[in-house]
């Protein structure tokens, strides 16, 4: 795979996502509609799935496509695959509380290689770069400039004083007893992918996830944090977070950064 190719095409089809999300979501108001699993989407959701899917499509017509808005008509032929989530956090949108992403995913054996995570409303883009290293973007964010790049690394856990971050939307009793278990220093709610971004950051330690996601929700986060040196696993058996799932759904997971000793 042209990676040199690909990671431009993710960065602008995010960035022009991102654009168009946020003329709805400064809008005076917008409709919200229920999908047949209850969950909401709106009309950001819709135009920016239409937006990444035609570029992606004109981009890379061999490659199969996987987005939240079109999965029920999708069944996985094939192991290499591009996965889109065009607005992760849609009841953090529909909120107005800012903590909402655009995900754009590659795919291969199982493994998300590449990704980009763009949250347009708190000005932050995240991406990997052509060798799989994690980079955050800062700058005016032009469509066919790149601003200045910082690369990405985990922290080095103390386990005496973890940085623990969790879903905002979320957040339930099995999370809190688990995260109970260890020696919480600093807590923070956070909403969409983002939670996978502060720990490839170095902001957070460990990212316990007890309740439904899809791939599409994690694909482009975790390739940022494993971008970064950190990784996701199975809360079963602690074994790596595979994607291609019949379904598209997610077991419980944890992301975590190197050092952090998890418990069962």
């Amino acid at each position: 795979m042209e990676f040199d190719r690909m990671i431009p095409v993710f960065r602008r089809l995010a960035l022009e996502a991102g654009a168009r999300i946020l003329q709805v979501y400064n809008s005076p108001d917008f409709a919200v509609k229920s999908k047949s699993d209850s969950s909401p989407v709106t009309e950001a959701d819709e135009a920016a799935d239409a937006l990444i899917s035609a570029g992606l499509r004109a981009a890379f017509p061999d490659l199969a496509l996987i987005t939240e808005e079109q999965a029920a008509s999708h069944a996985l032929r094939a192991s290499t695959f591009l996965i889109v989530d065009p607005l992760d956090g849609t009841k953090e949108f529909v909120q107005r509380r800012g903590d909402f992403t655009v995900n754009i995913a590659y795919v291969k054996d199982g493994i998300p290689l590449r990704g980009v995570v763009y949250a347009p409303a708190q000005d932050r883009l995240f991406y990997t770069l052509a060798d799989g290293t994690s980079v955050e973007e800062t700058g005016a964010f032009d469509h066919d400039v790149v601003g200045d790049l910082h690369r990405l690394a985990v922290a080095k856990p103390d386990m005496a004083a973890l940085r623990v971050v969790a879903s905002k939307s979320h957040r339930d009793a099995a999370t809190d007893d688990y995260i109970g278990k260890y020696a919480v220093a600093d807590m923070k709610s956070a909403g969409s992918s983002l939670k996978f971004c502060l720990l490839a950051t170095g902001e957070a330690d460990l990212y316990p996830r007890l309740g439904r996601t899809m791939e599409w929700d994690t694909a482009a986060g975790d390739a940022v944090l494993r971008g970064a040196g950190g990784h996701v696993v199975r809360f079963d058996d602690h074994s790596p977070l595979t994607y291609g799932k019949a379904g598209w759904d997610n077991p419980f997971f944890i992301a975590y950064a190197p050092g952090v000793d998890l418990q069962k």
